[in-house]
């Protein structure tokens, strides 16, 4: 392995991996540590440790990163959300700090940029779309809700050290000018830095700049330029591994909440059966999901969908009433469970919308490392696992994907256009 990473949820792996992937990097993506093949150009630990308790993130990220230093990995990257998505009291932050520790390095780049998706990173506040991140429906997010758009102040709260800052214009100087600005951040004992970009040709110049930088930290957008690094010095292979395809029969699993999420899900439902899942029922007990599987087994040959979306005010009602975290885990146990009784039936294509969902359904079904396979939309890739046979999967962030992205990845995912 020369390039190894380490991601804070299931879907922002996936995203990384496509990332390297496409680069022309032999990429696999690994459930935790120390688990299946190792011979790859780029490895990408899926953690699931987002919501989790700060020191739980610090420890699993650090076994991570200890495990892929021991592969021979050259260089680190932590991948966080494009939404920077956290709370005031959030991992990203301690998580940094630890792996500078770590890795014995002086300073980091904080990039969360994605221009692909719309992220993107100007004067230290992140946008997507037209819209300030905390417009853009994150503030309403039910787990980490994104209430202010400067990362430079939120990443503050969760750090001990002070967060240094380069503006576009120095991005736009060029790569050496950048390492100058960085050494420069460095000396005013700013070791994490947030630097600002809007386009790829942005995201390029900061991976030049960082080439030889053994941590880098942001979103899949930052490792566009990586593999270049790692070909100007004559180690890429060029060539991956094959992805065979897997017809299905398929399943949509969707528990994110967010606009894009709601979109997607009523897009699928104009042509395709659903069952919603209303969360005060299944605190209540009242649904199974032996009970949802059968239904999923009788409209099979249709691609169904299962789906806890809903409104940010309902979200809230049953959150204020139950707790939140309370509903979070259930739901999570629900779907994990759910894809595991499928996939022990026959199930042969499984597609999943929301970060924390797809961490409970990829540990539900217990799979080790999976392959990436073509691009869906940006971000989102097809994944091949072997699960007593290839399994085909999609790990979709809530906030990625056109409106039909679910009958896009299952016919992606045989091999249709």
């Amino acid at each position: 392995m020369l390039l190894g990473a380490i991601a804070d949820d299931f879907t922002g792996a996936s995203d990384l991996a496509n990332t390297l992937a496409r680069g022309g990097m032999s990429t696999v993506q690994f459930v935790g540590t120390g688990r299946g093949k190792t011979d790859c150009e780029a490895g990408v630990v899926a953690l699931k440790t987002r919501s989790a308790p700060v020191d739980d993130a610090v420890r699993q990220s650090l076994e991570a990163a200890r495990w892929l230093l021991e592969q021979g990995c050259e260089q680190i990257v932590f991948k966080y959300c494009s939404t920077f998505d956290s709370t005031p009291s959030g991992n990203i932050g301690p998580v940094a700090e630890a792996l500078l520790r770590l890795t014995g390095t002086g300073v980091a780049v904080v990039c969360p940029a994605f221009p692909a998706t719309g992220r993107r990173l100007f004067m230290g506040h992140l946008f997507v779309g037209d819209r300030l991140l905390s417009e853009s429906g994150m503030q309403n997010h039910p787990l980490t809700p994104m209430t202010d758009p400067d990362i430079r102040r939120w990443l503050q709260q969760q750090t001990k050290g002070e967060i240094g800052s380069i503006a576009l214009d120095v991005v736009r100087s060029g790569a050496a000018a950048l390492r100058n600005g960085l050494r420069a951040e460095l000396t005013a004992g700013h070791r994490l830095v947030v630097v600002d970009a809007i386009e790829d040709d942005d995201l390029a110049t900061i991976a030049a700049a960082v080439a030889d930088h053994k941590l880098v930290t942001g979103g899949s957008g930052i490792a566009q330029g990586l593999p270049q690094n790692f070909r100007n010095q004559g180690k890429l292979s060029g060539t991956a591994a094959e992805v065979p395809l897997v017809e299905g029969p398929g399943v949509v699993i969707c528990g994110s909440c967010s606009t894009t999420s709601q979109n997607q899900v009523a897009c699928h439902l104009q042509n395709h059966p659903g069952l919603a899942i209303d969360p005060a029922v299944l605190m209540r007990g009242s649904m199974s999901v032996e009970r949802a599987a059968r239904w999923v087994e009788a409209n099979a040959a249709e691609n169904p969908i299962v789906y806890s979306t809903a409104a940010p005010e309902v979200v809230s009602f049953v959150q204020q009433r139950f707790g939140r975290e309370d509903v979070a885990e259930k739901i999570e146990t629900f779907f994990g469970g759910l894809a595991r009784r499928l996939a022990d039936a026959g199930m042969r294509q499984i597609v999943v919308g929301g970060g924390e969902t797809s961490g409970a359904v990829v540990e539900a079904l217990g799979l080790k490392n999976m392959m990436i396979g073509p691009e869906i939309d940006p971000g989102v890739p097809v994944l091949v696992a072997d699960r007593s046979g290839p399994l085909g999967l999609a790990l979709k962030s809530g906030n990625f994907g056109a409106p039909d992205f679910f009958a896009k990845a299952l016919d992606r995912i045989a091999g249709h256009e």
